[in-house]
């Protein structure tokens, strides 16, 4: 083995290895899974707002999210889950999108994962049952939901 097939090897390996060391770990994403819960159940404003990734958001996607996380707040949750992007969605979340007014956005960190909600409703002899799901990023070694920023 050469020393560039080495040096290549090796770049690789530990490319390997801080990608693992800086995935979120089961009891970090548990604990984002149960906080978000527990804010949202509670219609909790303020620390559902805290979770947005909001630098350099495009005011109109961040008055958007806003309105979407608080959409049902105040509610049990059915089931709550973290899931992992398929490279099909991954693929989908890198992509520049465009916004009503014809500006064009893009998220300002790569999502790895969705939040996905399932909420239920009885109202009397009324039932419904819906579900949303946003977009997860980690930032600083915490879950943060991103919200697009102009693309350039």
């Amino acid at each position: 083995m050469n020393t560039k097939s080495l040096t290549v090897g090796l770049f690789i390996l530990t490319c390997a290895f801080a990608a693992s060391v800086l995935a979120g770990t089961p009891e970090q994403e548990k604990a984002f899974v149960d906080k978000y819960k527990a804010a949202y159940e509670a219609g909790d404003k303020a620390t559902l707002e805290s979770f947005l990734y909001t630098k350099g958001a495009h005011p109109k996607a961040l008055e958007f999210f806003k309105m979407m996380q608080l959409q049902g707040a105040g509610t049990k949750i059915g089931k709550i889950e973290l899931i992992d992007l398929s490279p099909e969605e991954a693929k989908a979340a890198e992509a520049i999108d465009e916004m009503p007014d014809g500006q064009k956005t893009k998220m300002p960190l790569k999502p790895t994962k969705k939040l996905k909600i399932s909420v239920e409703t009885k109202d009397g002899a009324n039932n419904s049952s819906g579900s949303t799901s946003c977009l997860v990023a980690e930032k600083d070694g915490k879950f943060v939901i991103p919200v697009p920023v102009a693309a350039k």
